[in-house]
Order: structure tokens, then C-alpha cells, then sequence
């Protein structure tokens, strides 16, 4: 619990050696981030979206900034990070998704794993603050109570965090982003044109790309959104 009082603190190097430098205990790899990365390219250019700005809120070590660039070259990227070592490490924005207000919004906002790591309201607060920041698509990703059961490997995983239902997250993003219905309609003509890239994935960003798609939606004004 002594983990929650201030996380800043917790996101010192010591941190990001355990779960993204040292590779017998890292969460994630730069392969597996690169496929991440051509998934959301992959399904925005098939959305006919635009890209020319990217918001990476909560960018940890930057692992999508070269993936992005090449998925996206002609996207300016943007890290945005409330670790004090790592903003002065890589000199990121210094911010918090929960409250952060640029000057105006990007086209993308990737928030990976990040609302776990904060309490029910403030990742209230962050989901409502993701519609300012994005002006036309969304990514959101959050370790979920089912996944801590099922789905992740725990010697690698933190679980100093608030382990929510993924419905949680599913009835707060539909508040912003769109009908479940249009969710759902937008995930069935993804998943034929996207399928043979899944196909090239391991089994891991496997599991990711068909849960990306399955919550992808569309609405005006609302931007599109990705749910894992």
C-alpha cells in the first residue's frame, strides 16, 4: 500500500532497471512494442485517420518512439512522463494524464498501462481528460483484474497496483468515445483487413491486436478509441 503514496518516488531507476532494462525481468520487449506500434498504425490508416501528432502519456522509456516513426514518419511525437528520473533522463514533458492541458490536442494519445497505476478517481479523471487530448484517435491499454488471474506473467508484472474489472474501464470510455454498437460494427471490418499482420505477431501481441480490435470504435465528435 506504501507504493500508492507516492508513486513518483517508486519511478526511480531502480524501477525501470527491474521491469525495462534488465532483460530477465523486463515486462516488454522493443520487438513486441514495434508490432504494437504497426497495429494503431495499422487500424487508423485503414480508418482513413490522419496522423500527424502523437501524445504518448505516460511513455515510461520511450519504447514507441522509434516504432512510431517508422509506422508513422511523418507524425511529430511527444513523451509524456510524471517520473521525475525519466523526464530528466530523456527530458520528456513532465505531466500527468490525469491532468495535464497542452496547448492544443494531438492526433493520436496512446495511454499504455498507465491508469493502473493510479486511484479510481484520478484514472476517472484521466479517461474524461483523454478526450481533450486527443483530436481524432485514442489507445488506451491498462492491466485489468482478469488479466492478473489469466492472462499475465506475475514474475514480471508490477502488481503494486489498483487491479480493476475491465469493465470498469469499458463503462467510462463509452461515457467519451462512442457507442459500444459502433465499437463493435468498426471491430467486424477491422478484423478481416488486419488479420494476416495478426498472423505475423507472436503469440502475446497476438492476444493484444485481437482485444485492440475488438474495442476499436469510431464516433463524431468523439475520437476513435482502442481498448485492451
Amino acid at each position: 500500500m506504501s507504493r500508492f503514496l507516492n508513486r513518483n518516488e517508486a519511478f526511480d531507476s531502480a524501477y525501470f532497471r527491474k521491469y525495462y532494462f534488465n532483460t530477465a525481468t523486463r515486462v516488454t520487449t522493443a520487438t513486441e512494442m514495434r508490432g504494437r506500434a504497426q497495429l494503431i498504425a495499422a487500424i487508423l490508416r485503414h480508418a482513413g485517420i490522419t496522423v500527424r501528432s502523437i501524445l504518448d502519456a505516460g511513455c515510461g522509456i520511450g519504447l514507441l518512439r522509434k516504432p512510431f516513426a517508422e509506422a508513422l514518419p511523418r507524425a511529430r511525437y511527444e513523451g509524456l512522463e510524471a517520473s521525475d528520473y525519466l523526464c530528466a533522463r530523456y527530458q520528456w514533458t513532465k505531466g500527468s494524464v490525469v491532468d495535464f492541458t497542452p496547448r492544443s490536442a494531438s492526433d493520436l494519445v496512446v495511454c499504455y498501462d498507465v491508469l493502473q497505476y493510479v486511484g479510481d478517481r484520478d484514472a476517472a479523471r484521466a479517461i474524461a481528460n483523454l478526450a481533450k487530448l486527443s483530436s481524432a484517435a485514442i489507445y488506451v491499454s491498462a492491466l485489468t483484474r482478469e488479466d492478473w488471474r489469466a492472462n499475465c506473467d506475475r514474475t514480471r508484472t508490477d502488481g503494486a497496483v489498483h487491479l480493476r474489472p475491465g469493465d470498469w474501464y469499458r463503462r467510462r470510455l463509452r461515457r467519451y468515445y462512442g457507442t459500444w454498437r459502433a465499437r463493435k460494427e468498426l471491430a467486424r471490418n477491422h478484423a478481416r483487413d488486419i488479420s494476416s499482420f495478426m498472423n505475423n505477431l507472436g503469440p502475446a501481441q497476438r492476444l493484444s491486436s485481437i482485444q485492440a480490435t475488438s474495442a476499436a470504435c469510431t464516433g463524431s465528435p468523439a475520437p476513435t478509441s482502442a481498448r485492451l
